[in-house]
């Protein structure tokens, strides 16, 4: 089905440039709703014809069908978890008194809508364990509002606070909490709703209307903040962020003193985690001088950097995650885009790793400074998430609640291996298959990929991952540059006016795969998720007859102007302004996807977006999907797939997820054939 051009040109730089999709970015006009149902039309008809669904979702229930807790916390003699019993769509809040404790429900997301899309995005609790904060989201929006409840009384308190997207609560003592959040819509400009982040105090008890405003920097309307307090409540901490940028300013604020902030960091230089304090000195992360990570000591009396304490020198693996618990530094590094773990004393003096269960990922860690204990989420492709309780008395790292699986991992094998990019840099890769798997090329592979924001993509978890290796299936997940697996050098290589490199890994590692027959052109299927949407598209319109399929999920791909949705001037520091920088508008049209879709063949595409993604906004979808289908000149199916009452991804419902896997391999299966 072709679609409806206007005549929109725009001038960039002395470059005109034809939009004649812009209409699709009005997903509120009468007119872009009827086409998005035809397009969902079209595509269910496609996929009805000898349907292999209902199987696949059959098995895929199955497989989802295990219970699993994430990362703990301790608060007072209580300790917080969520858990999935299998199916249900959102994860349930519970509270235990100790490590044996019976647990005992605190919140029940599931029972707030009948489908399972308003979750509970993030919370927070008191240290006594009496009151919790917890973020709300609806239809899987960014947009998050605060609501509290007494666990003595079993209710939430009245106040609703509202206009929040990514906060968090610091909570002092059990009086309140600070948090962060943007200006109530009518009171600037449409474009600014997500500008002007701001600090507020809010008293237990009270209306939104009278919370403290704590800190804003409207001359800097682009800057946001992470707001916590040092473990002794004598500080409280901002962390500050352009976009984002990992270079973030800290500035911090003695409770009881001067009411203004000290700029202890700007951003824009380096990044600075906080880990924890004793009195005056702060413990911090940071890559200043030191790409890969180090860990300093910084004495907020004489804070210049000739006065730093290096503790923990830079290492050739990368610091991932750390805390300061017990004295100690605790630190995840990866090491070739897998996680180790060690223990160093107050001086830096190396004590001990800690042995993970296997080669996988550690997704989480948290530890108070003054406990003597710690729990750890830990994960890999045939081990799911699941979490675990270290004790520093005992050196032991104990499981924290039941797991079960629904397959035998001894069924399957995974390995890692290098191959050279285009310019000769060495890039890992992770594949998982069934043991014995014959290299004749003609098993169907499923290469994924991101390569951006300086976030690693490190072994982890699918129960619809399994569906693909039961059916013989390979999956390749390639580490490449832009993200963190090797520190900010290999982050900078891969974006700006180096985000060629990114797309280069990627249609390298296709190529090693046919070469080493693990699969052939015809069987080999790629997919990205948001950037990686962006990373998928890029290369199918740069090498559409290299791949068999393709999934493209929440994609980023008109590069002239992601800027201007939601919160996509939050991606300028690794994209680029193509509107107000001309260098940066040669690169970006360079290999934008919308721009580069020539007429063409191009293989079998599968684009997934929600009408309800306000980060990574679905016109990028529309667009694309259009363009590419105009560019056709092939048989092969350009089809588009809009969900409803759903966002990006976050608080997706399992069922939701059920339905999109369901859908996704049901295409695949047609169009290779299998």
């Amino acid at each position: 089905m072709q679609t409806k051009k206007v005549n929109v040109v725009e001038d960039y730089h002395g470059t005109p440039v034809a939009d004649p999709y812009r209409w699709l970015e009005d997903s509120g006009d009468p007119e872009v709703q009827v086409w998005v149902e035809r397009q969902n039309a079209l595509t269910e008809a496609f996929l009805q014809g000898e349907d292999p669904r209902p199987a696949i979702k059959a098995r895929l229930q199955e497989l989802w069908n295990y219970p699993r807790t994430q990362l703990p916390r301790r608060a007072g003699s209580w300790i917080f978890f969520e858990k999935n019993s299998g199916l249900q769509n959102q994860p349930v809040l519970y509270r235990q008194r100790g490590l044996s404790g019976e647990p005992k429900m605190v919140l029940d997301p599931n029972s707030w809508s009948p489908d399972g899309t308003v979750a509970m995005s993030n919370y927070s609790v008191e240290e006594g364990g009496r009151f919790v904060a917890y973020t709300v989201s609806v239809h899987g929006s960014d947009r998050q509002e605060i609501r509290i409840r007494d666990l003595e009384k079993g209710e939430d308190l009245p106040e609703v606070l509202r206009w929040c997207r990514f906060t968090n609560m610091a909570w002092f003592r059990d009086l309140g909490f600070y948090y962060t959040r943007y200006p109530a819509p009518g009171t600037v400009d449409s474009g600014d709703e997500s500008n002007f982040n701001q600090v507020y105090w809010h008293a237990l008890g009270t209306d939104q209307e009278e919370d403290v405003l704590i800190f804003e920097l409207p001359e800097r309307k682009e800057l946001s903040f992470h707001v916590s307090l040092t473990w002794d409540q004598q500080y409280l901490l901002l962390h500050v962020f352009e976009g984002t940028d990992r270079r973030n300013g800290l500035y911090y604020r003695p409770l009881g003193g001067e009411p203004g902030f000290v700029h202890l960091f700007e951003p824009g230089e380096a990044s600075y985690r906080f880990l924890g304090s004793h009195g005056s000195t702060f413990y911090l992360v940071t890559n200043l001088e030191a790409p890969r990570g180090r860990i300093i000591a910084v004495d907020l009396k004489n804070p210049g950097r000739e006065q730093w304490v290096e503790i923990l020198p830079e290492q050739e693996d990368v610091i991932d995650q750390a805390c300061y618990i017990s004295g100690c530094f605790v630190v995840s590094f990866l090491h070739n885009a897998h996680s180790r773990l060690s223990i160093y004393d107050q001086s830096g003096r190396y004590l001990k790793d800690v042995q993970l269960p296997t080669m996988g990922s550690v997704q989480g860690l948290w530890g108070r400074q003054d406990e003597k204990e710690f729990f750890l989420s830990f994960t890999s492709f045939l081990h799911p998430a699941a979490a675990y309780h270290y004790e520093f008395p005992s050196g032991q790292l104990k499981p924290f609640g039941e797991l079960k699986l629904t397959f035998d991992p001894a069924d399957y094998e995974t390995k890692q291996v290098f191959y050279p990019s285009k310019d000769g840099t060495q890039v890992s890769m992770f594949l998982v298959h069934k043991r014995g798997l014959k290299l004749d090329g003609q098993n169907p592979n499923l290469l994924y990929g991101y390569g951006g924001f300086n976030i690693a993509i490190t072994p982890s978890f699918s129960p619809g991952r399994l569906w693909w290796l039961e059916q013989g299936g390979v999956y390749a997940v390639a580490n490449l540059r832009g993200g963190s697996e090797y520190g900010e050098e290999w982050h900078r290589a891969g974006m700006l006016e180096n985000k060629q490199n990114v797309f280069d890994d990627f249609i390298a590692a296709a190529e090693w795969l046919i070469e080493n027959k693990y699969t052939s052109r015809e069987k080999l299927v790629i997919e990205g998720r948001s950037n990686g949407g962006l990373l998928v598209s890029a290369v199918l319109v740069q090498r559409p007859e290299l791949f068999g399929a393709v999934v493209c999920v929440v994609p980023v791909t008109d590069m002239l102007r992601f800027h201007k949705f939601t919160v996509g001037r939050y991606w300028v520091p690794e994209y680029g302004n193509a509107e107000t920088n001309p260098e940066h508008f040669q690169f970006l049209y360079r290999y934008s996807p919308l721009h580069n879709a020539a007429p063409g063949e191009y293989p079998p595409t599968i684009i997934v977006t929600a009408d309800g993604d306000d980060r990574v906004v679905p016109a990028h979808a529309y667009k694309f999907r259009a363009a590419l289908q105009g560019a056709q000149r092939g048989a092969a199916p350009i089809l588009l797939r809009v969900d409803t009452k759903a966002g990006h991804g976050h608080g997706k419902p399992t069922a939701k997820i059920v339905e999109e896997q369901a859908d996704i391999y049901g295409f695949l299966v047609k169009v290779l054939g299998n």
